[in-house]
């Protein structure tokens, strides 16, 4: 059950009302930004909520267990509250956030309504709209290990134990031309074989986009050169003599682990695990009893 602050109890039942809503996001990075629909910048818990973002809400819904519920916030982007070059770099990207309802009058008075997380993030015309999905979506999320064929353990991590900064596994490219917003023709990587750093990371190093860090989605080497797609669109344009950190990619399955990297020991899957053909096989009856075979 939620109580109410006395103050803003009474507020309520006097029956003329000046209540407005605030938001307060916290990145994963720490920074913490206040919002709020009121006309005029609001101090709330200490948070300095701006006006000026042009932040407004949805509906919101809420329901009984725990399906997953959740709103919209939307608003104009501007360099003081929220940049688009930060929403495409992904700093909002499971950001918590806070939806408290105010009294502007005596902004003391505030309650939470509610707390969850930003998901998806969608950009149009100098406005974005923000996903809020409810704190029961964690429930979706998978949790401990799963069973697998492939390795469910990241290229380089602890579980992992292989060393991405060998030079058979990372390498430092240089942006020759760019093809299209997510494909890019490098120099660099002559050494390195076809798919090398294909589901690997790419990392900026230079440039505008320096420190922005997407996936490898296709290393492909053909009469032109080599040319890197990537999985999301840097932030700001790429231009020619940029630089990026590669680090390789690997595509989960064992005989990867033990034939590119010699890590089979490490390897966290279940590669030798049946899979669906084996479970819908049926037994074959001969005239001497079961013959041990299997049919489809």
């Amino acid at each position: 059950m939620r109580t109410l602050p006395s103050a803003l109890a009474a507020h309520l039942a006097s029956g003329a009302t000046t209540l407005c809503h605030a938001w307060r996001v916290t990145r994963r990075d720490g920074l913490v930004m206040g919002f709020t629909d009121h006309d005029r910048d609001l101090v709330v818990d200490g948070l300095a909520c701006k006006a000026a973002s042009g932040l407004s809400g949805s509906q919101s819904t809420h329901a009984a267990g725990l399906s997953v519920t959740g709103a919209e916030v939307s608003g104009a982007l501007s360099h003081d509250a929220l940049s688009a070059d930060d929403l495409a770099a992904g700093r909002y990207d499971g950001a918590a956030i806070d939806l408290l309802l105010v009294n502007w009058q005596d902004a003391g008075q505030h309650l939470l309504l509610r707390r969850g997380t930003i998901g998806e993030v969608r950009l149009q015309d100098g406005v974005f709209t923000a996903e809020i999905r409810s704190l029961s979506d964690g429930l979706n999320q998978a949790r401990g290990r799963l069973l697998s064929a492939t390795c469910d353990a990241d290229l380089g991590d602890a579980r992992c134990g292989v060393d991405l900064t060998l030079p058979d596994h990372a390498a430092s490219a240089t942006v020759a031309a760019i093809a299209s917003a997510l494909s890019l023709r490098v120099t660099g990587l002559s050494a390195f074989a076809e798919g090398a750093f294909a589901r690997g990371r790419a990392r900026f190093s230079t440039g505008a986009n320096a420190g922005f860090v997407t996936e490898v989605k296709a290393h492909l080497v053909d009469a032109e050169g080599v040319l890197l797609r990537l999985w999301q669109r840097p932030p700001v344009a790429v231009a020619a003599g940029d630089q990026i950190a590669l680090t390789a990619g690997c595509d989960k399955q064992f005989a990867t682990c033990r034939d590119r990297f010699a890590n089979a020991l490490n390897f966290r899957g279940f590669p030798h695990m049946p899979g669906n053909d084996f479970v819908i096989a049926v037994a074959i009856q001969g005239e001497g009893g079961y013959d041990g075979s299997l049919m489809e």
